[in-house]
């Protein structure tokens, strides 16, 4: 598979922690990957991950206050215009976004998540995972890695309790 880059692909090199989570998850999910971002932040953890659900945008909100190194992967081909704080990012050398398709992918679909979620899992040290629903398909790529992953939260989301339409900080 061909990779298409921006950015510095030195830091591929860090070691990486990947950031994932299933779209409907419990207050306390949420809760807990804030915490958890803010702490990677300052502590300068490289964190890679698609921050495609709302969830994950408002991880990679966190994440962008801090100015360790970065690693966005796409599931589409790449964005003709980055919003402010990415094109910062890309300017200081502390963010490499990836994608394992071309310009001709423009939408996102289940199968390019899936696809960009296994480039994730692959080029992660450990993963960290928010909430992955057990009759999800985060679930089932899970049962198939043998990295470490740690779970921040295990506890279903309760319908009532979801965040799936929560508002976000903002898009790629």
């Amino acid at each position: 598979m061909e990779l298409i880059t921006s950015g510095q692909c030195e830091i591929l090199k860090n070691h990486k922690s990947a950031y994932l989570c299933s779209r409907k998850i419990s207050a306390t999910s949420v809760l807990r990957s804030y915490d958890w971002a803010i702490a990677q932040a300052k502590a300068g953890t490289c964190v890679i991950g698609g921050f495609h659900s709302r969830i994950e945008k408002d991880v990679l909100h966190f994440l962008l206050k801090g100015d360790q190194p970065l690693i966005i992967v796409l599931a589409r081909g790449f964005y003709t215009r980055w919003q402010p704080e990415i094109k910062a990012r890309l300017d200081r050398g502390n963010l490499l976004i990836i994608s394992p398709f071309d310009e001709s992918v423009t939408a996102v679909t289940p199968q390019t998540c899936l696809i960009r979620n296994k480039l994730i899992l692959e080029l992660a040290d450990q993963i960290v995972i928010g909430y992955a629903d057990p009759k999800g398909q985060l679930a089932k790529l899970l049962a198939q890695t043998d990295k470490p992953v740690q779970y921040l939260d295990q506890s279903k989301p309760a319908d009532e309790q979801s965040t799936s339409n929560r508002g976000t900080h903002g898009t790629l």
